[in-house]
């Protein structure tokens, strides 16, 4: 273990001298700034499509994919029904269905919408001390004491990051010991309050790799860290909103984010490839929600459709709940559990909505009879 530790510690850029002067060729960035940049551009000119509520609708969507996503990156598994409704009802939105969320469920969403919402505002250490405090309501972590609201304390000297069995592990970074984050704390955020010496995209990557090569926190770093960047981000809009999520991104090209971060930290002050790296996901994170805004247009195309009909509230319930995705056939037993009614009432509604061309069967009769939106 004794080995592995010093293998690791001998590449860490905060070790380097001239630390935490991190660089960019900014020539080598160029491109990959440049398309990230035009993606963003082509994803708000389709946001220019949407009317006031689909518009709503496209930021719940992307908000609740940023809370979500970013949880699961670490292994943490939030209900995403929660923690939308949790979303709507602070923005005020209105969705027609509503689910209690957790306590930690609202934590994190509180921490999403204080990052994203209020970007203009400054960033400080208390800020992020009551971040990491609503990841971790409790105090607790997988069943562990931990210290909630501060830097992390030097008994957790070496803070590694680490893979593999407990006999043998990878060490993949040791972060500096615990008396060195307060001041280190202070320099990364006179960095994020100050203004960006680099485009404002290499800004917040830069910012990214450092706060996670401080590691600051005895817990939730990896989170705290992507809803700082989103702060950042969201102050490219001035606070007018951001539709993207780089969480949902990064989720998907976790490996990948893990193998840049790695190399980075245990590379040289030339923060170049990371930057690249990270552009380029974001890029893909601005296309990628080009699918967010088809989907709302969708939505907006069926309740137009169906504004003549006569709905009750349990079928535009219903309906709703098929719209954001609902998993298999809505039967009359889950449409009763969805809307509190009899499994009768249920099957009446069903089959009223099929009449009515919203809805097509699965051809079964009785209570194995299914519904998809048609």
């Amino acid at each position: 273990m004794k080995e592995d530790r010093t293998k690791a510690q001998r590449g860490q850029i905060w070790q380097l001298t001239g630390w935490p002067a991190l660089t960019v060729d900014a020539a080598a960035v160029a491109p990959a700034l440049l398309e990230a940049t035009r993606a963003v551009s082509r994803l708000d000119g389709r946001m220019e499509l949407l009317d006031g509520s689909a518009r709503d609708e496209a930021l719940l969507i992307t908000l609740t994919d940023n809370a979500v996503l970013s949880s699961a990156i670490e292994g943490e598994v939030l209900r995403a029904d929660s923690v939308r409704s949790s979303l709507a009802n602070r923005l005020g939105i209105e969705t027609g269905v509503k689910v209690p969320a957790s306590q930690k469920e609202e934590g994190v969403v509180e921490m999403t919408l204080d990052a994203t919402r209020n970007a203009l505002k400054a960033i400080s250490a208390k800020r992020l001390f009551t971040w990491q405090g609503c990841l971790f309501p409790t105090g607790y972590s997988d069943g562990k004491k931990i210290k909630v609201g501060a830097w992390r304390p030097s008994s957790g000297d070496p803070m590694r990051v680490v893979s593999g069995n407990l006999t043998d592990p990878k060490v993949h970074f040791v972060a500096p010991p615990a008396t060195q984050v307060s001041t280190m704390m202070k320099d990364w955020l006179a960095y994020c309050t100050g203004t960006p010496r680099q485009d404002a995209l290499v800004h917040a990557a830069l910012a990214h790799l450092w706060f996670l090569t401080v590691h600051p926190f005895e817990d939730g770093n990896g989170r705290v860290a992507r809803a700082a960047t989103d702060l950042l981000l969201a102050r490219v809009e001035r606070g007018a909103g951001r539709y993207f999520s780089l969480s949902a991104q990064i989720r998907k090209e976790r490996a990948q984010y893990y193998k840049e971060l790695e190399a980075a930290q245990a590379g040289s002050l030339d923060a170049t490839r990371w930057c690249v790296w990270f552009l380029a996901c974001l890029g893909r994170a601005a296309d990628a929600s080009n699918l967010v805004v088809e989907r709302v247009l969708k939505r907006a195309k069926f309740w137009n459709q169906a504004g003549t009909a006569q709905i009750n509230p349990r079928q535009r319930k219903a309906l709703t709940r098929l719209l954001e995705g609902f998993v298999g056939d809505m039967t009359s037993g889950k449409y009763a559990n969805l809307t509190k009614c009899s499994h009768d009432t249920a099957g009446r509604d069903l089959d009223a909505l099929a009449k009515l061309g919203l809805l097509k069967t699965n051809g079964k009769k009785g209570r194995s009879a299914g519904y998809q939106l048609k």
